[in-house]
């Protein structure tokens, strides 16, 4: 059953969103889910209890097919982890899927999608004086984390490989689950329950006619700062505090991972600057402010799907004076895909029955109708 997203309440946003309303709205891209629920929050005695809330998310920049692409990065906090990002850095290049997961489980997701790209054709051969070198690859796997310890049993390493491979294997184009589902399964946003998000902005003719789309891992925000359309909701909400009988984390404390596609032809520093403005969809809703939060942000692009050679190649290149309609698109799909996030997610019981609490619809709808930020 399909769940209720931010513009089903008729909250009232900016843009035209695409068909799905989702990074897949970019052609080619593909996501795929393992989403990890062991036990009943009675079976955690401790580490390594027969006890999980937690998962895999694979993003899939072209599907399952070698497909180097342009990508650009930056993070606005770096308490988090993103792998592989040295040599995008370095290089420009995105060699593979982009998996996103909990903290303790980054080096099995990386391991196993290093084995899964060689075993399906990612890794392009090594050339040595005019001979090809089949099998040999050197790539590194993106895997970026969020922390869901107040969840799941983040110290069990619940996540196996077949986990992993589950979510390359399941990637696909079209609709995409939200809230509780893979990596995000077991995370909080603004101190309601969180998880994955996402959402997309096709731009005018005029404009280029381009798409951008957002996912988003959020586990990250402070209540008190939380506001939606500009209006504050903590003193609006109550009753929906989490229940923390373990550890009570610093307010705050977390972390969001957003992926960006795009289908215009941009380069890896016009990548980068997409990513400098995904705090501003952040800081709309209230967040970006925490030290304990690892704001980590990666783009790509589609466009230019024969750029990666051995050889000299020829590119396309969007002049940077056409790139203000590209950054307002990724402040509002980033902002859209934090609050689907947040709609999307189901109250959810973990470790010692700590509780976070799904977002209240009805009463979001009734504080947003007060403001005019609800449609009809």
């Amino acid at each position: 059953m399909r769940k209720a997203r931010a513009r089903d309440l008729g909250i009232v946003l900016p843009g035209t969103p695409g068909r799905y309303n989702a990074i897949t709205d970019v052609r080619g891209v593909e996501v795929g889910f393992s989403t990890v629920i062991i036990g009943e929050p009675a079976d955690y005695t401790g580490p390594g209890s027969a006890f999980a809330r937690t998962g895999v998310t694979a993003v899939l920049p072209r599907g399952k097919r070698r497909s180097a692409v342009f990508a650009g990065r930056c993070d606005l906090n770096g308490n988090g982890e993103l792998t592989g990002t040295h040599w995008i850095d370095d290089s420009g290049f995105m060699h593979g899927p982009l998996l996103i997961t909990n903290t303790n489980s980054v080096g099995v997701v990386r391991d196993t999608a290093s084995k899964w790209m060689l075993d399906n054709g990612f890794y392009y051969p090594m050339v040595e004086d005019g001979r090809v070198i089949e099998g040999v690859g050197y790539f590194y796997p993106a895997v970026g984390e969020t922390w869901d310890g107040t969840l799941n049993d983040t110290n069990g390493f619940h996540v196996r490989a077949e986990h992993a491979l589950r979510a390359l294997e399941s990637a696909a184009p079209g609709p995409v689950a939200e809230g509780n589902v893979g990596g995000g399964t077991g995370m909080q946003c603004h101190e309601f329950k969180g998880g994955t998000g996402t959402a997309s902005r096709l731009l005018t003719e005029e404009q280029g006619g381009f798409t951008v789309g957002a996912l988003v891992q959020a586990n990250h925000g402070f209540r008190e700062h939380f506001e939606i359309l500009g209006i504050p909701m903590a003193e609006e909400i109550k009753g929906c505090d989490p229940i923390l009988n373990s550890l009570a984390p610093k307010p705050g404390t977390g972390s969001v991972i957003v992926v960006l596609a795009t289908d215009a032809p941009v380069l890896p520093w016009q990548l980068s600057k997409m990513c400098r403005r995904v705090p501003i969809g952040i800081g709309k809703l209230g967040s970006g402010y925490e030290n304990g939060s690892g704001d980590i942000f990666l783009a790509f692009s589609v466009a230019n799907e024969n750029a990666y050679t051995f050889t000299q190649t020829k590119i396309d290149l969007l002049s940077d004076d056409r790139m203000d309609p590209i950054y307002k698109a990724v402040a509002e799909t980033v902002e859209e895909a934090i609050l689907n996030a947040l709609c999307a997610a189901e109250t959810m019981v973990g470790i010692e029955y700590n509780k976070y609490f799904a977002l209240p619809h009805d009463r979001v709808v009734e504080v947003l109708g007060k403001h005019g930020k609800i449609k009809g």
